[in-house]
């Protein structure tokens, strides 16, 4: 998951799942517990399924990796998973072979995330918790979050504008329906509004955790499978998907890369129902492909934890990757300038 565009040094490791095979493919993630998420539940079973051997590549880097192979033509990669921003700013640059849905199935999976040059992978979501020992009540909304007369005490924000400008607007009103393109004026001037009871504004998921797991604020913006994982550990907040941002990530191909034809099988297989499943068994964050949720594979209990569950989905609000594609880089200077006021 990457919401940033960050920009540093890969590193390179590699794995062999079933027989050694003439046929490969190399695959890269972000390493950390999503990328063991994606070896188990994607890179290990593909390759046992379809009889090749899988090298495994980690990149923080994302987009900057991928733009410098395709552009000094020395493309290595067959598949990349990238956040979904990251993937319609790569396909605008012309860095991305287009996908054949002749072969990758996307039935079950949400249009806004079939793409010609990407396909979502899976969602998380930028959802409002609170801290049940010092917030009284029981928040439902965005306009709770910054209603501090009602619901007073510290907030927590993630340091981006994506998928907290969407905040901000479902706060001041706007309708789901009617977010974007995104009022980018209103969101900066309703986020002001806020800004004196913001106590800490978040770099990343493990530092959001944290501030859960301390208390350290009343009031938290925080990606679901963090909070989850703070849960876990003892933390004492509540939380509720109402108003969630679905945000993915996405899986494409570089433009150039030596397997694509059988990195296409493989990725016709990472969406598949059944690979989808399996993923929450391996990380808590959603299916990209609704019918995952009928394989079995997912209990109703499990199903109730799941972001991108059809009773916890059809209360949130898909981001319009393709919007920040085209935006992000104005939106991202704009957010600069409004946290050093």
């Amino acid at each position: 998951m990457r919401s940033k565009f960050a920009f540093v040094i890969s590193a390179l490791t590699l794995f062999a799942a079933g027989a050694a095979s003439a046929d490969e493919i190399t695959v890269v993630s972000g390493g950390g517990v999503l990328q063991d998420a994606h070896r188990e539940a994607f890179w290990k079973p593909t390759a046992a399924k379809l009889g090749i051997t899988v090298n495994e590549a980690t990149s923080a880097a994302g987009l900057q990796d991928v733009r410098v192979q395709v552009q000094s033509n020395a493309v290595t990669w067959d598949l990349i998973d990238m956040g979904s921003n990251e993937c319609a700013i790569a396909a605008k640059e012309g860095l991305l072979e287009p996908l054949d849905y002749s072969v990758i199935n996307t039935d079950g999976i949400d249009k806004a995330m079939v793409d010609k040059y990407w396909v979502g992978i899976f969602y998380f979501s930028t959802i409002m918790s609170w801290n049940k020992e010092t917030v009284k009540g029981e928040p439902k909304t965005w306009a709770d979050f910054f209603d501090t007369k009602n619901f007073p005490g510290e907030r927590g924000i993630y340091n981006y504008p994506l998928g907290t400008l969407e905040m901000a607007l479902l706060a001041d009103g706007v309708e789901p329906s009617k977010l974007y393109p995104l009022d980018v004026e209103r969101a900066f001037k309703k986020l002001e509004q806020l800004k004196p009871s913001v106590s800490v504004w978040w770099d990343s998921g493990a530092q959001s955790a944290q501030l859960a797991k301390d208390g350290a604020v009343d009031m938290l913006q925080v990606w679901n499978g963090r909070l989850a994982g703070a849960l876990k550990d003892g933390a004492k907040f509540g939380y509720t998907f109402n108003q969630g941002i679905l945000q993915a990530d996405c899986y494409a191909i570089p433009k150039g890369a030596p397997h694509k034809e059988l990195a296409m099988k493989a990725l016709a297989l990472f969406v598949s129902p059944e690979q989808q499943a399996n993923f929450t068994k391996y990380i808590p964050y959603g299916p990209v492909n609704s019918k995952a949720f009928d394989t079995g594979i997912i209990t109703p209990e499990a199903a109730k934890l799941i972001n991108s569950s059809p009773e916890n989905a059809k209360n949130q609000i898909i981001a319009d990757s393709n919007w920040w594609g085209e935006n992000g880089a104005k939106v991202v200077e704009m957010w600069d300038n409004f946290r050093q006021k």
